[in-house]
Order: structure tokens, then sequence, then C-alpha cells
């Protein structure tokens, strides 16, 4: 089990209403902005939020920017896995760390901007358990730089198609399984998290299928993305491979009780 590292954390003694976990994997140039309008965005609530940061093994400079963020910032948690141990296994340790009613996690890039939780929470608030961006709902909107077009047109085919592969074989009617801004009551997240057993890309279908065995409401949200970062080091044929590995998984697991 990674060594588990809590900086600061400091939300006085009033209930947690809301919990935002972010995964932090480097990323040292755009860190110290996004960090600012994350914290802005919990310090903003009206009742009590705390910001929770998994950094997951970064390599020094963005490990000491986190660092030091934690031990200034009130109402942050830092935590480090070392070594890295990936997405999902940073996000499920957020959520176990997580104190509020509602705990949502988005990505570090914030390719969803912070405001965006807000849409994330109302469904939560309403009556859903568990509630996920959707990109490809018609209220959906995206913001690019024409340079990334080709790249992202191609990414948007690969993850069409596992999303295809994904509603046929396990999770009929979610439409968009992979955005990276989901959120979940504090029974929701301490039901699912806890019996996670995949790390990599096929994380958010594993959630999301534990949700639906166990008969969660599971709502959609329109969301508005902006991708204005330099193209990521994603390997689409390894990475197609892997998720349909993961999908495997998922079903054998379920198989044995694994999610029971």
């Amino acid at each position: 089990m990674a060594a588990r590292s809590r900086i600061f954390v400091s939300v006085a003694d009033r209930a947690v209403h809301l919990s935002v976990i972010v995964p932090v994997r480097d990323g040292a140039e755009r860190l110290p902005a996004h960090l600012d309008m994350l914290r802005a965005f919990t310090a903003a609530q009206a009742r009590a939020a705390e910001l929770i940061l998994v950094d997951d093994a970064s390599q020094p400079p963005a490990a000491r920017l986190l660092a030091d963020f934690g031990r200034a910032a009130p109402g942050v948690t830092v935590l480090r896995n070392d070594p890295n141990r990936g997405k999902g296994f940073s996000v499920a340790r957020g959520m176990q760390c997580a104190h509020g009613s509602y705990r949502v996690f988005l990505d570090a890039d914030l390719a969803y901007p912070v405001d965006e939780i807000t849409k994330i929470v109302r469904e939560l608030e309403t009556g859903s358990d568990v509630a996920i961006a959707c990109r490809v709902l018609p209220e959906s909107r995206y913001l690019m730089s024409p340079s990334f077009f080709h790249y992202l047109y191609t990414r948007h085919l690969m993850s069409r198609v596992f999303n295809l592969a994904v509603r046929l074989a396990l999770l009929p009617r979610i439409l968009d399984t992979q955005a990276g801004l989901k959120g979940f009551t504090a029974r929701a997240s301490e039901l699912i998290f806890p019996r996670l057993t995949v790390a990599g890309f096929g994380f958010d279908v594993e959630l999301l299928y534990v949700a639906r065995k166990h008969g969660l409401k599971v709502a959609q949200a329109a969301v508005h993305y902006r991708y204005d970062d330099e193209p990521s080091t994603v390997r689409f044929v390894a990475d197609a491979v892997g998720m349909l590995e993961d999908l495997v998984r998922i079903r054998w697991n379920d198989w044995r009780g694994r999610y029971d």
C-alpha cells in the first residue's frame, strides 16, 4: 500500500458538504494556475468544501508545488502515491479520504472548467446517486484549438467505438463512460470505491458497472469541455487493447462475486 502523506487539512469543525478530488501526475507548468482555480472554487462555496489532491508520484517540480500548496492553503489535503499507481487508484484513494456529503472528481488539466462541478452536484442534490459528465449530449459544447482537431477527431472516434463496446457488453444506456468529471453521494462513494480493482482506463467503466449492479441512479449531465492543452501521450492501439482487457476483467470479477 502506498504511503499516505496528509500534509494539511482544515475545514473548521463544520460538516463538509462537498469534496473535490483531483488526481495529479506532473504538469508543473500549468499546475499553479489550476490549483488556484480549484481552491478559489472550493473557498467560494456557501457550505463547507474540501479539496483533495492525489499526487500520483509526480516528478520533483510538480511534487514540490503540490506539497507547498497543501501546506499553505486551508481546506486542502495532499496525498502522495509512491510509486505511480494510476488514475483509478488515485481517485479511489481520494474518495476514501473524503468527508463530503457529495464527492466529485475531475482531471487536473481542468478540461472541464471548475464551474462544471456545480452541474454535477445539482444532479446529486436532486436525487441521483451518481452523476457523470456526458460529452455527447446535444447540449454539451467543445472548445478546442484548430491545431488539435485531427488528434481529437481520432481520439473521439476511438472513444465512440469503446463506448459502443461498453454499452453492448456491460452498460446499456450509458453514453459516455470516460469523461473525467464524475460525482457521487457519500453513500454511493462508500459503496462503489472499496469494490474497485481496475486502476487504468477501465476504471470509469468498473465504477459505473458497480453502481448499476447495486441499483444506484446514474444521471448524465451535459457539460462544456475545453481542450487547449498539448496532445497527450495516449497510444491509441495499445490503450484500446488495454481497455478491452479491462472489460473482460470486469465481467470476470462480477462472475466471481467481487462486486457483491
